[in-house]
């Protein structure tokens, strides 16, 4: 049966995830390696999101270093495994959002998969969004038809959420076909706001915003962000939410205490994933939870005060374990476009119809 990588690096920009997965029927994880991202690579990375000086030349020097990157972290998942690269159908490269605006057509990862497949001597597949957006689609949430290769059961309606730099819901009934959009936040404003304030990366299980107390009115001012009131077909990315969106925000509340916000920002987390899983699939029994959210125990547990009835729990406990889905998701969408099988869903995407997505570098 033919092996695959799929190469992930989200929002977060906390490093790369790399699957190596087998496709028969299913997909199924075996074996799997994390690069942490370098520091001065995040930031170059992170720079390329908002406009500056010689924007080109800048992308595609960094573009260069995360190709290395991932080039580094797959001979490194190879030799674990006493794998050739002969023996690797193709890699699925997502590479890094810097730029996602599908109102102005456009959507933008780097990642360089010529220069990967010449550093591995892999076929890569890579710039899976722009052929959606191309027919008028988001771009994104892609992962949904993976969710619902997964994870769709004729009797029961599920959701999938993943919880990543944002957040987006998969909603899997029995009668319709798969939905999904992105929610809004996820951990991007939760770690933008713990590294401004107390320099850590991330808030370890939510035990900082745990320490807080909710602030009704900042979560109001927040949920008023049109973005909140649309209805899907719908995606978001740092060009809205960001730190200094947050921090606009947070002028009107001076005196507000740091963990305050940190739990307010939560809130916001899991109060849009909630109320937008309400009104789109309000019978939903089960909620599954992937990505790196999954493990904010905090969230969590919101998630489940704020959905009684249902069943919230991460995919680890439906067999797919929840850190690697994305990764997973990728290796399976360079799979689709070698078998040209469209992998997109325009009624998650809103794009004209299906479409095979990624474009072939050969080795």
């Amino acid at each position: 049966m033919p092996l695959y990588l799929g190469v992930m690096s989200g929002t977060s920009l906390d490093g790369l995830d790399i699957a190596l997965v087998e496709q028969h029927d299913r997909t199924r994880l075996l074996g799997h390696h994390y690069i942490p991202m370098p520091s001065a690579l995040r930031e170059q990375l992170l720079s390329l999101c908002r406009s500056g000086d010689d924007e080109l030349a800048r992308a595609a020097l960094t573009e260069q270093q995360w190709a290395s990157l991932a080039a580094q972290g797959i001979a490194s998942l190879l030799r674990q495994h006493n794998l050739e690269p002969r023996q690797i159908r193709a890699i699925g490269s997502h590479g890094q959002t810097v730029r996602h605006e599908p109102a102005r057509g456009f959507t933008i990862q780097i990642g360089n998969p010529a220069l990967l497949a010449e550093l591995t001597g892999i076929t890569v597949v890579g710039d899976f969004r722009r052929r959606d957006v191309a027919a008028d689609g988001q771009g994104a949430p892609l992962v949904p038809a993976f969710h619902e290769a997964l994870f769709a059961d004729t009797g029961t309606a599920r959701a999938v959420l993943n919880v990543g730099g944002f957040s987006n819901l998969t909603l899997l009934h029995p009668d319709q076909p798969v939905a999904g959009f992105d929610c809004g936040p996820g951990n991007v404003l939760l770690d933008a706001w713990i590294q401004v304030c107390r320099g850590e990366a991330f808030d370890n299980n939510g035990d900082w915003a745990s320490s807080g107390e909710l602030n009704a009115p900042l979560l109001q001012s927040l949920l008023d962000e049109p973005f909140f009131a649309q209805a899907g077909p719908k995606s978001t990315g740092r060009e809205l939410f960001n730190l200094p969106w947050l921090q606009a925000k947070l002028t009107k509340f001076p005196t507000l205490a740091e963990a305050d916000v940190q739990r307010t920002l939560l809130e916001l987390t899991a109060f849009s994933i909630a109320d937008a899983l309400l009104k789109r699939q309000p019978s939903t029994r089960e909620l599954l939870v992937c990505g790196g959210g999954a493990h904010n125990r905090g969230l969590l547990e919101r998630l489940s005060s704020l959905l009684p009835g249902m069943d919230v729990c991460i995919t680890d406990e439906r067999g797919v374990p929840a850190d690697w889905m994305e990764a997973m998701a990728f290796a399976w969408l360079a799979h689709c476009c070698l078998e040209r099988i469209p992998a997109n869903r325009p009624s998650v995407t809103g794009a004209r119809g299906l479409r095979i997505l990624g474009a072939i570098y050969p080795a």
